[in-house]
């Protein structure tokens, strides 16, 4: 199986794999991609990235199957508290990319994400989009301290959080609908 690393810096174009030179079979890709990569295209929500993606492509004589394994580390911002908060990304993903004559069509068609269409005639694949989406869907969806109160949590900030919790409780629920009482009243005597 043929195998090689390519550390991603400006050359944009390293992401493109001629697949049409390809014996059929397992063919592997490995990428490095950091901090610039994701600002370039838009991604702020995080910061000393380092993301790692194993790109294993299985051709076929109409399609291939990839296999997308992420993994390393980044820096965000903790949910709750807003302190810096390190956290390990890692995640696998699908992709069915078919060889077809109409590919906007089948794509405009298609309902399964995992599944992508391009023409017969293309030579190249840009895993580019792919590896982005995939290292960001990598990042949990919540993002916070592991524990409240623990050594990583913003201390200030989780004392006002409870005290804003503690006064939304002292607020009487009916206080909120003594005005709606009111226009009840009025509507009555008026019919």
């Amino acid at each position: 199986m043929p195998s090689f690393k390519q550390t991603v810096m400006a050359n944009k174009r390293i992401f493109e794999i001629a697949f049409v030179g390809l014996k059929p079979g397992i063919h592997e890709y490995e990428y490095e991609v950091g901090d610039k990569f994701f600002v370039d295209k838009g991604a702020t929500d995080f910061t000393n990235c380092t993301a790692n993606v194993k790109l294993q492509i299985d051709k076929k004589s109409s399609f291939m199957l990839l296999k997308f394994e992420i993994g390393g580390k980044a820096t965000a911002d903790c949910d709750r508290c807003g302190n810096p908060l390190p956290l390990d990304i890692w995640d696998e993903f699908n992709m069915l990319v078919k060889l077809v004559d109409n590919p906007d069509e089948m794509n405009a068609q298609e309902e399964d994400p995992d599944v992508q269409y391009i023409s017969k005639t293309e030579s190249h694949i840009d895993v580019a989009e792919w590896i982005y989406e995939f290292v960001q869907l990598s990042f949990p969806t919540q993002k916070m301290c592991a524990t409240v109160g623990g050594p990583l949590c913003n201390k200030e900030v989780l004392d006002k959080l409870k005290a804003m919790v503690q006064n939304a409780v002292e607020i009487p629920a009916n206080d909120i609908w003594q005005g709606l009482e009111q226009f009840k009243k009025t509507k009555s005597k008026k019919q």
